[in-house]
């Protein structure tokens, strides 16, 4: 997509959300369910994914690993962000991928100490640039992209979690 078709496509919805700002509010939703052998199935809207233990805390390594699935929202954000953003300050890029990883330790998971975290104690994103682009106009669209990236944001502010449940 070039900056014109990008801008024609983002300006009436950006307008949209100027003169009524309540439309820009809008409510994601995800969902699982229950399977067999400690999975859980998770409709991404384009395929079923089932979800299971890592490895590291007794799973097959058969299921995707939750964990693994947050990098993987991350470097996803993070890449069509930078893509957008690339494109709308016209800096070209050749070629660009994005790695995010991140380091656990599962003995808070597993509970085997009350010390060790549960959770990413650090993630690492690191992009990988084929460009002629200048340092300043790299610094800027790194910048941008932290900035306008929906899923870094969430990680990196702390935010509140609202837990309920039914019957």
């Amino acid at each position: 997509m070039e900056k014109e078709e990008l801008r024609a496509k983002q300006t009436p919805i950006k307008q949209k959300y100027k003169e009524d700002p309540g439309s820009a509010l809008i409510t994601l939703k995800a969902s699982s369910e229950l399977g067999e052998n400690f999975t859980c199935k998770v409709d991404t809207g384009k395929a079923i994914v089932e979800a299971g233990l890592h490895p590291a805390t007794g799973g097959d390594g058969l299921s995707a690993c939750s964990g693994d699935m947050l990098l993987e929202a991350l470097a996803a954000c993070a890449g069509v962000t930078l893509n957008a953003v690339a494109t709308a300050i016209d800096v070209d890029l050749r070629h660009a991928e994005v790695h995010a990883e991140g380091d656990l330790d599962f003995r808070g998971t597993l509970g085997v100490s009350k010390e060790a975290p549960v959770g990413f104690q650090s993630i690492r994103l690191h992009y990988k640039l084929d460009t002629d682009a200048t340092h300043e106009q790299i610094d800027t669209l790194l910048k941008l992209t932290e900035r306008y990236c929906v899923v870094f944001q969430t990680l990196n502010t702390p935010l509140e979690i609202n837990v309920s449940h039914s019957r």
